[in-house]
């Protein structure tokens, strides 16, 4: 009996059936990873792009750890001091104007009015008035970083000296920095909930009748009766019916009766 108690029992598995468990281990690390992709860096209110759809605005560009480019009156640039806060957002002169050229590249424009571009020393300045071959900037993303591209086909970064430069041909960990927007995100939803039918009742009333009015003079004409008929309506599934009867009470429907 002592040898048998050594023997390492398992599970039963008959012919024919697949292990689940492992499949949902396998599907829970799935769920997880997309959980962490969808989750924003977001810091002050100002969140990090991930595409070049998503750069446009005022932006910020972070150098690493809450460090941005900051504007000096002089037309260069440096690393601004750090940004302890969760709730810190970048500084006036660490925030710039970003203009679409084309499909892949953009160009800069300083609090001072000033378009960012490179010089032969390859010193990002800014002291232009207009935008010229100079002053375009192309941001490159892969597997989730992103380093931007000076016209001089090197990637930013910065000195010992604290200036900011584009000097390599190719981006390792110190070329790697981040667009930051504080331009309103569209909000992906979770139902398929018509815009009119969201909010209270009231609220979408009004919306119906915006949509489907059809009066000359254009003026809003909203049922004035109770709106406790449209509660119950609701949550017995007949909200729209509800609406479209009190609409015809007003002909101020075009697809009523």
């Amino acid at each position: 009996m002592a040898e048998y108690s050594r023997v390492k029992s398992t599970k039963l598995v008959l012919k024919g059936l697949k292990d689940k468990s492992k499949k949902k281990k396998h599907k829970d690390k799935k769920r997880k990873r997309g959980d962490d992709e969808e989750k924003l860096d977001v810091v002050g209110g100002w969140w990090t792009v991930r595409s070049f759809g998503e750069i446009s605005g005022s932006v910020a560009v972070e150098m690493h750890n809450n460090s941005y480019i900051h504007a000096l009156d002089t037309g260069l640039f440096t690393v601004g001091a750090p940004h302890t806060g969760d709730d810190e957002g970048p500084d006036p002169p660490e925030q710039f104007t970003a203009i679409k050229l084309s499909d892949s590249r953009i160009a800069l424009k300083s609090g001072y009015g000033k378009y960012l571009g490179i010089n032969s020393d390859g010193v990002v300045v800014g002291r232009s008035d207009a935008i010229g071959s100079r002053e375009q900037w192309e941001p490159v993303f892969q597997d989730g970083k992103m380093a931007l591209l000076a016209a001089n086909s090197c990637f930013i970064s910065y000195s010992d000296s604290g200036d900011i430069v584009a000097k390599n041909k190719t981006a390792g960990d110190e070329e790697m920095i981040k667009i930051r927007s504080c331009a309103e995100r569209e909000v992906k939803r979770t139902d398929d909930l018509a815009d009119e039918d969201r909010g209270n009742v009231k609220s979408c009333e009004v919306n119906y009748v915006k949509k489907f009015q059809s009066f000359q003079d254009r003026k809003l004409r909203v049922n004035e009766e109770d709106s406790g008929t449209l509660k119950k309506a609701r949550t017995e599934g007949k909200f729209h019916e509800a609406l479209l009867d009190r609409r015809s009470k007003m002909k101020a429907d075009r697809y009523c009766k």
